[in-house]
């Protein structure tokens, strides 16, 4: 038994448009009723949407000015797990689609300059995260790179920071040179960095002799860990003052969730942020892709979806 989130605490929004913006990158334009404004977003921003019986996260790549319209966009995966193909395929203009108020886990902090590096679909954050920069008049730069041009979404959209942008079509020009890029760490400068796993961990490594507070990252898809070595540990919770065991072949979200505490959810992969919880005691081991390093060092979140703990009893403040 797993957690699972509040459908009442959704919103049912209209299909009000579907446009193909690469050959396997689909856009989709998402409306409340006519004249409703929809809950405020700033960039870096998703939401969760239903896709059949499968709920999927998608940044929002639209304007956050817009208080009328949500903007997504899907890439077709020849791997998907029935997101990408319910939305490409079977949803339609018009039809109704419940999806999350918008959570962000990947918020664009104040610096005087940006590095921005986008692998794929992982420019959709990088989009309102542009125009949020160039608001505020900060200096930045976009490092984005695809398979092909025609693969790559966007394009056209971004020709008007043209001196401002580094494309990188692979078949024409190889990949991204992560490590010249992030060779020099600059002052007041933060990385943001959306993709595949193997170009963040590139990004990753080339950040390493940058300032703490640097790196940002948002992972599509979840890092995958070694669990042949689990060990059981208990978590008591402040507010019950009850005590619950967690064996090595279960998550804490999953005990909790079978003893009847509500936890929110949605991933349950460490990537969306939405099950965070704070730790008021002990250590806790994490494996999710959400928190930064400092947070991390600092012990006082958690997501316990599938971060563990390394020094305990964890106490949870629930």
């Amino acid at each position: 038994m797993t957690a699972v989130h509040d459908p009442s605490a959704d919103l049912a929004l209209t299909v009000a448009a579907k446009t193909l913006l690469s050959a396997d990158v689909l856009g989709i334009t998402l409306a409340g009723p006519p004249g409703d404004p929809l809950p405020g977003w700033a960039a870096g921003a998703h939401i969760d949407v239903q896709c059949g019986d499968h709920r999927r996260q998608y940044s929002l790549c639209g304007d956050p000015d817009d208080i009328l319209r949500y903007q997504i966009a899907v890439l077709r995966q020849s791997d998907s797990r029935g997101g990408s193909t319910y939305l490409h395929d079977v949803l339609s203009v018009n039809d109704v689609v419940r999806v999350s108020k918008p959570r962000n886990a990947f918020s664009l902090v104040p610096a005087e300059r940006y590095v921005f590096i986008a692998g794929g679909i992982g420019i959709t954050p990088m989009l309102p995260m542009i125009r949020e920069a160039e608001s505020k008049g900060s200096d930045w730069v976009l490092h984005y790179g695809g398979r092909t041009r025609a693969t790559m979404a966007f394009l056209g959209d971004l020709r008007k920071h043209s001196d401002r942008n580094r494309i990188y079509p692979r078949d024409e020009v190889g990949r991204i040179p992560i490590a010249e890029i992030l060779e020099h760490p600059t002052p007041d400068t933060k990385i943001y960095a959306c993709g595949p796993t193997p170009l963040l961990e590139s990004v990753r490594n080339a950040a390493h002799r940058w300032p703490d507070g640097s790196l940002h990252v948002e992972r599509f898809v979840a890092v995958e860990l070694d669990a042949t070595n689990e060990h059981a540990f208990e978590v008591r919770l402040a507010g019950s003052g009850r005590t619950y065991h967690v064996p090595p072949n279960r998550t804490i979200l999953e005990v909790l969730a079978a003893a009847g505490v509500d936890v929110a959810s949605s991933c349950e992969v460490g990537t969306c942020g939405t099950c965070e919880v704070t730790v008021l005691e002990g250590i806790p081991e994490h494996r999710d892709s959400v928190l930064t390093d400092e947070d991390r060092r600092q012990g006082c979140y958690m997501m316990p979806c599938v971060s563990r703990c390394a020094a305990g009893p964890l106490v949870l403040d629930m």
